[in-house]
């Protein structure tokens, strides 16, 4: 049986107004639940969700929601015909912030193989399980999924992590009220950390490495009327010793043709300019890079400065290009 780690985060804590919780033994609130799941268990003493704890313990889980959280946030961002690659950026909706989780419930099932089944949103053990996520402070709980099993993910956007629970949504440990306009609730602090079992530790989400521009090379490298090629040389000489990804290549050549095709058309320039441009996809050039400690998918690509201690500057890019 596995058993709880008790952890808390104080901080979360005194954002949210305590609920007074029941006790272990009580019959939940939810008069319309007719299940034995309608009494109050510890996590040990539930079954349903012991059995569907061993059945995620035999998966990577921070891997695999990492992926399906970094893959979210890029669908959302659609960087390839907007330019967009941050998140937070003043470019992007709340709304669409918010929107990641209802992306995320598809890629997780995706990245895990989960089976689909009504009424919740996957079948984990043969025990069905609800999927939910917040970029805030709560998740929202709808009435279907009250007193079942949901694996709640929380990004925080700002730390760029996350991570996920497995908690029993009983009513009980929702707060009061009619909740949201569809009726959803949210999730009681001190039942989560009381009786929602941790999937994995924090974890780290991937950096957009166009994050690290500053706002002058952002704008070099999105200069409009300049071709691909200018975009991507600068790309590369402002982030060299950066693995770079397929998915910055087409954001930074949003709405253009082949982008990858003008990736490679490059390499001959960017040697002469001191820059060894090297790609994944070739088995001889991943081998390179990881002599010099960059580990290379099949589609990232990274720079590396042949005279290390020439960097050019701003207005020598622009004057280049």
């Amino acid at each position: 049986m596995t058993s709880l780690p008790r952890r808390h985060d104080h901080q979360e804590d005194l954002s949210m107004a305590r609920l007074k919780l029941q006790p272990l033994g009580d019959t939940c609130l939810n008069e319309e639940c007719r299940s034995t799941n309608r009494i109050l268990r510890a996590p040990d003493d539930d079954h349903e969700l012991q059995s569907v704890m061993n059945e995620l313990s035999r998966s990577d889980l921070a891997a695999g929601f990492t992926d399906a959280v970094e893959s979210s946030i890029a669908y959302v961002l659609d960087g390839s015909r907007t330019w967009r690659f941050d998140l937070l950026g003043s470019d992007v909706h709340p709304g669409e912030r918010a929107s990641v989780g209802a992306k995320l419930e598809y890629e997780a099932q995706r990245a895990f193989d989960w089976k689909k089944a009504k009424p919740l949103d996957v079948e984990i053990s043969g025990v069905p399980v609800d999927l939910k996520t917040t970029v805030g402070d709560n998740w929202a709980i709808p009435t279907e999924a009250h007193c079942h099993l949901c694996i709640c993910t929380k990004i925080e956007l700002k730390r760029n992590r996350h991570r996920s629970w497995l908690i029993r949504t009983h009513t009980s440990w929702l707060y009061r009220g009619k909740g949201n306009k569809d009726g959803k609730r949210g999730i009681a602090v001190d039942a989560r950390h009381q009786w929602g079992f941790p999937l994995y530790d924090w974890t780290n989400i991937p950096i957009n490495p166009l994050t690290h521009l500053t706002e002058e090379q952002a704008a070099m490298v999105f200069e409009k009327g300049k071709g691909q090629e200018v975009r991507l040389l600068r790309l590369f000489h402002y982030l060299p010793k950066t693995v770079i990804s397929r998915n910055v290549i087409l954001t930074v050549c949003a709405g253009n043709q082949d982008p990858m095709r003008r990736a490679r058309a490059i390499r001959e320039k960017a040697e002469k300019e001191g820059l060894l441009v090297l790609c994944g996809t070739w088995l001889d050039e991943r081998a390179e890079a990881l002599r010099h400690g960059f580990v290379l998918g099949s589609e990232d690509w990274v720079a590396l400065p042949l005279n290390p201690t020439l960097q050019p500057e701003s207005a020598d890019l622009d004057r280049l290009f």
